[in-house]
């Protein structure tokens, strides 16, 4: 069995986790959680003390010197050449500091998306829910998508006996509507923020649940209720603030899903739709036979908006090549820290 230190790092909190890796007959390493502990990244001036402390804390838990070979961080921003400097947080990450510093043989460092890419190989099926239940190609890409704070977007090629993640910044590519509302819902967003064009992660997103929301109340396409439009508007006075209280796509979600709130229930039937129809487009670029994983906060925590069947069917309506789609399995992933079970295999492989 193999130690691996593996952590998830963010400008707001940072996961660490000692892991063993047990081989399985079927040849899937499955990471074995030893211990975890959750930091306040700010309590921090780097990484290094962060993770001495955290490992003598795993020392008193465990009664013996863990003593991890290998270890791999996710870093919520750009990594270039195993250095990394953080866009909340005043750390200068690289590897071979870590190394030294932190007396662990092989230490890499990979973006968020990326580790969320290679763990969704070790996911179990209970971690997983199929929205397109189809067998997978082994020897087909993966493609894997993920609605959050912005909207991930990233593929597995297989290389020999495995994969290689290659991240993507699809995100970013144009928004494209496809009813009148949705036309009506660009108009809006070009002439709100004073743009030139919009990004799909504008809509599919966080942010864009909350925008498509704002959206419904501004041009009166629905009324809304007391109870959630003061909520709303707190949160648009908190802005500018780095601290808000208030998560707007969270309350509009939740009063959704509990059926009191017509216009929270548009909006995220017109965010189901558009980012099904974009993980459709995803999909046709990619020919991800090996399968879609749909990662990221909003699809786990949303899970019966995407049965609903709206998702599915944006994702499938493509025109005459929409049987290429029928071919594609689809899931969604459940487990919140797929990300750590990335950083841990990819620990694994150094």
């Amino acid at each position: 069995m193999t130690l691996l230190l593996a952590g998830d790092i963010g400008g707001t909190k940072t996961i660490l986790r000692l892991a063993e890796v047990i081989p399985t007959p079927d040849s899937k390493p499955i990471p074995i959680t030893r211990y975890e502990e959750r930091f306040v990244s700010a309590q921090f001036t780097d990484l290094v003390p962060m993770v001495q402390q955290f490992l003598a804390a795993a020392a008193a838990a465990l009664g013996g010197t863990p003593i991890p070979e290998r270890a791999c961080f996710a870093i919520a921003g750009p990594v270039l050449n195993n250095t990394s400097s953080l866009t909340n947080l005043s750390w200068v990450l690289d590897s071979d500091r870590l190394e030294e510093q932190l007396a662990i043989a092989k230490v890499a460092l990979i973006n968020d998306f990326a580790a969320v890419g290679y763990g969704v190989l070790g996911l179990q099926d209970s971690e997983v829910y199929s929205l397109q239940d189809v067998a997978p190609h082994p020897y087909a890409p993966i493609a894997v998508i993920g609605a959050g704070t912005g909207l991930g977007q990233g593929f597995l090629i297989r290389q020999g006996d495995h994969y290689e993640v290659y991240p993507s910044e699809g995100g970013h590519s144009d928004f494209a509507p496809r009813s009148e509302l949705e036309f009506q819902l660009l108009k809006y967003l070009l002439d709100k923020h004073h743009i030139s064009r919009v990004s799909v992660e504008r809509v599919v997103s966080g942010q864009g649940i909350a925008s498509i929301y704002q959206f419904l109340r501004d041009r009166q396409i629905f009324s809304e209720t007391p109870e959630v439009g003061e909520k709303i508007r707190d949160w648009e006075r908190q802005a500018g603030l780095d601290a808000k209280t208030i998560d707007p796509a969270a309350v509009i979600a939740q009063a959704a899903a509990s059926g009191r709130d017509p216009m929270s229930e548009q909006a995220m039937q017109l965010f189901a739709t558009a980012y099904g129809a974009e993980a459709g487009n995803l999909a046709l670029k990619l020919l991800p036979y090996g399968g879609l994983y749909i990662a990221g906060g909003v699809a786990a925590k949303n899970l019966s908006l995407l049965q609903s069947g709206q998702f599915m069917q944006a994702f499938a309506d493509k025109g005459r090549v929409s049987p290429l789609l029928e071919k594609v399995p689809v899931f969604v992933v459940l487990n919140p820290q797929v990300g750590l079970i990335g950083a841990a295999l990819y620990a694994l492989r150094l």
